[in-house]
């Protein structure tokens, strides 16, 4: 994907499909207008990555619809001070947008596959965030 079109893409996702809807915060506004989600899905969906749809991302997981992302995190009232714990790292895309919020991530992901590939595209990204692989019910983490 070329990156006029992606970011053309980007901010019309914002518009249409989150500010539209009512969301307001905009620091959450802006961490999704900034974070390429496209990186966080499979490359042969990449296509549909701005759509108004979750999407599949492998092991039986997906990565959720945008505008679910940008409400839970403009519900949890996250600050430039608060430290995160998130647990499943899925497609790694709302721990990207963590990291535009809040001081520091750190996120868990018990699917070795999924953490792998969140790994990737948080490096595509470049976003810095603490990340584990592993089953914490368990005890066992390993950093990813």
């Amino acid at each position: 994907m070329d990156l006029v079109r992606e970011t053309v893409l980007r901010r019309r996702m914002v518009e249409e499909q989150i500010r539209r809807r009512g969301i307001r915060d905009e620091r959450v506004l802006s961490a999704m207008e900034e974070v390429p989600r496209h990186l966080f899905v499979p490359e042969e969906i990449r296509h549909r990555a701005y759509g108004d749809e979750p999407l599949p991302i492998g092991e039986g997981q997906t990565i959720s619809q945008p505008y679910i992302v940008a409400r839970m995190l403009e519900l949890a009232q996250f600050q430039p001070g608060h430290r995160v714990l998130e647990i499943g790292t899925g497609s790694g895309y709302q721990t990207a947008l963590l990291a535009g919020l809040v001081e520091r991530v750190f996120s868990v992901e018990r699917v070795r596959g999924l953490a792998e590939r969140a790994q990737q595209a948080l490096r595509a990204a470049r976003i810095g965030s603490q990340r584990q692989q592993g089953d914490a019910a368990i005890g066992e983490l390993r950093r990813a």
